[in-house]
């Protein structure tokens, strides 16, 4: 996986984001095609919005691009485009949680805090839980801190996510026994689509209103236009004339 060749934060963080949701064979050809028309930080920071849309189409979950695009904004205006290295200024990053912080704070810059994703999960409650349902990770949290490699957290954390991987092939998915799983909502037919389907025309048809919107889509205004304001609330999109547009 291309993305633990390097620590560059920079990249670390987008491998991170796009992992989000998405499975890693989709990802390896993404990340090459994004790093590749966002080389640097500045770069996606001065991209248009629609511009990194485009280059995201095929991952879905759009706010990712958008948080991204936030990210490096941020970063360059708040921080003078040099990467934060605490957890507590990653946290203040657009879209960056508990785990994303301290993920790309451990695989870019060594640091040893405890985090837990799927596969850690997956792991802990595989050895340490047997025959127990509903898991909560304020029971793992003490397990995973407690054996760390504080020496080296980057390659522990990635033999536990690479043998976590390993048990959900072998076994039946420890995972599943956690408090926090949740099988993924349909795509086909959902409100994500319908704004996907939204945004993917905007893209196309810029300043189309919410009834040209509907009557292309096959769709009904009132979900449309609920849609619209969500989006615009977001960041996605902002008004174009009589219509909307995509922000930037």
């Amino acid at each position: 996986m291309p993305w633990r060749e390097t620590r560059d934060p920079y990249c670390i963080l987008i491998s991170e984001i796009m992992l989000q949701q998405t499975q890693v064979e989709r990802v390896k050809a993404k990340y090459a095609e994004f790093l590749a028309a966002f080389p640097t930080l500045a770069d996606l920071a001065g991209a248009p919005l629609p511009h990194v849309l485009r280059v995201w189409q095929g991952l879905g979950y759009n706010r990712r691009a958008l948080a991204l695009k936030r990210c490096a904004e941020e970063i360059t205006d708040r921080f003078a485009g040099r990467f934060p290295t605490a957890i507590a200024e990653l946290e203040s990053l657009p879209g960056i949680g508990p785990y994303t912080a301290r993920a790309v704070a451990a695989f870019a810059f060594g640091v040893a805090e405890a985090f837990i994703e799927t596969n850690i999960r997956t792991v802990f409650i595989h050895f340490f839980f047997h025959g127990r349902d509903q898991v909560g990770d304020r029971e793992l949290m003490p397990l995973v801190a407690a054996t760390l490699d504080r020496e080296d957290p980057r390659t522990w954390y990635y033999g536990l996510m690479d043998y976590g991987a390993l048990l959900k092939q072998s076994h039946a998915n420890p995972g599943r026994r956690s408090a926090h799983h949740a099988r993924q909502s349909r795509f086909e037919g959902s409100n994500r689509q319908l704004r996907s389907r939204m945004l993917r025309a905007v893209m196309v048809h810029p300043g189309i209103t919410a009834e040209g919107l509907a009557e292309l889509l096959g769709a009904e205004t009132e979900a449309v236009q609920s849609n619209l304001a969500a989006m615009e609330r977001e960041g996605f999109l902002c008004k174009q004339g009589k219509g909307v547009g995509i922000t930037g």
